[in-house]
């Protein structure tokens, strides 16, 4: 079994940076966090990716943040990040992550066989002013 903690989130002015930490704990063996990605939703919006990483550490963006956020993942303390910088108003949202035994579609927001993915957090807020 696989639970998810998000942290990390705050309120920040436009141009600033966060950190958002996705702690992993794990009962027993299992594939599922071996692909892992963040997803974000607005007020009134469908979810949206934002990030995933593979097993390898092969990444893939969504192209409203490429070059702003870099996902990563520290096996050795079990907890997935993503590092935002140049925060823009339109990043505001409740920020999840998510795993999943197969990699992740991060435009779909599925698992590469288009199936929903296992395990999701509960969310952290990222409110950007203007």
């Amino acid at each position: 079994q696989v639970q998810l903690e998000e942290s990390g989130g705050g309120s920040v002015q436009a141009g600033g940076s966060l950190r958002l930490s996705c702690k992993i704990q794990i009962s027993g063996y299992t594939y599922i966090t071996d692909n892992m990605g963040w997803f974000r939703q607005a007020p009134e919006k469908e979810r949206e990716g934002v990030a995933a990483i593979e097993r390898d550490g092969s990444a893939e963006y969504a192209d409203s943040v490429k070059g702003r956020f870099t996902i990563s993942k520290d096996n050795a303390k079990n907890t997935l990040y993503l590092q935002m910088n140049s925060l823009k108003p339109e990043d505001t949202g409740m920020y999840y992550c998510a795993a999943d035994d197969f990699p992740i579609n991060v435009r779909t927001g599925t698992n590469i066989a288009g199936n929903a993915l296992d395990t999701w957090g509960q969310g952290t807020q990222v409110t950007v002013s203007a």
